[in-house]
């Protein structure tokens, strides 16, 4: 697959200092004011993964919503390519020599594919687990009780967007940019992929466009609790859903809310497809089996995001 990773979020909110206090406490690394994002977005608050780098940048806007999502590709050819698929689909297309840049009209998110090296992340340690008629650890606890470093997320994993078109928004990422798709639920959503994680990208039914979630990875389900642990031990307010198992793409996860109302999440162990012969994509119809597999129920909050009815009102609203 030319696509091989996301690369970055630019998220907008209008309260940038307190969403900045929340990612730094998620365990995002701000940036150096001195470096060179810094510098090129004086008013900006850009933030790091352990082996992503510089993955999410915050910016002002009137209401919460995904300015810009990086895309990786490998060479310029993989551009042209791109942008010639959007203007099949008679989507306006910027070109530079080293990116493609396109709006889909449905999540209202400016795709920004862009020239940049494959991610080659160090493997975590594998953890002596215990299990009936195998004890690979004894006479020690689990390393998992004995961790104290704060929880740093790895890299960026994938976005949630509402979408007013999701088949259109669908065809955009899946013909327009080179997504492809690992399974869907009928008529209401697509989980597409640009590298060997189950999604990268799901696109849902909405009646606003906006950013449900981002999700981050960290190396293990002690990792997920340990952080999450940390989040709401600083505001218990920040717990959204968790912890659980998804279905489709059978990640463990744990959602927690920004200041904004924009929803992060911890995860791991999510299915990986590196041959699209040896997976097929299934088509869901059941929301509550595709939504997970076991854990506590969404709460209505979670489907449904209080400020939904507020961003359709500020969506509609005359530009300032």
């Amino acid at each position: 697959m030319p696509l091989h990773r996301l690369t970055h979020l630019v998220l907008g909110v209008p309260n940038v200092e307190q969403t900045a206090a929340y990612y730094t406490d998620f365990g995002l690394t701000p940036a150096n004011a001195n470096d060179s994002t810094a510098q090129q977005h004086p008013a900006a608050h850009t933030f790091s993964t352990t082996d992503g780098g510089e993955q999410l940048r915050l910016v002002h806007t009137p209401r919460r919503r995904l300015v810009e999502l990086g895309v990786g590709a490998d060479d310029p050819d993989d551009l042209d390519r791109i942008a010639a698929n959007l203007a099949r689909l008679d989507v306006p297309v910027q070109r530079t020599s080293s990116t493609v840049t396109a709006v889909d009209p449905g999540t209202e998110v400016r795709v920004r594919v862009e020239l940049a090296p494959r991610l080659v992340q160090a493997p975590a340690p594998a953890a002596p687990y215990n299990t009936p008629g195998s004890t690979p650890r004894l006479h020690e606890r689990a390393p998992g009780v004995l961790r104290t470093d704060p929880v740093r997320p790895r890299r960026l994993g994938h976005v949630a967007l509402g979408s007013t078109d999701h088949e259109a928004s669908q065809r955009f990422f899946q013909e327009g940019i080179g997504f492809k798709v690992s399974d869907t639920v009928r008529d209401t959503a697509a989980f597409m992929r640009c590298s060997p994680d189950h999604h990268n990208v799901l696109v849902h039914k909405a009646p606003v466009a906006f950013l449900h979630h981002s999700s981050w990875q960290v190396d293990d389900i002690d990792e997920i609790g340990r952080g999450a642990t940390a989040m709401l031990a600083a505001d218990p307010d920040r717990h959204t859903w968790g912890l659980g198992r998804h279905h489709i793409g059978s990640n463990f996860f744990w959602y927690l809310k920004d200041p904004a109302g924009n929803f992060s999440e911890y995860y791991s162990d999510i299915d990986c497809i590196v041959d699209d012969a040896l997976w097929k994509p299934s088509v869901f119809e059941d929301n509550a089996k595709a939504l997970y597999s076991w854990g506590p129920p969404p709460p209505p909050s979670f489907l449904a995001p209080e400020d939904l009815a507020a961003l359709m009102t500020g969506a509609h609203a005359p530009a300032q």
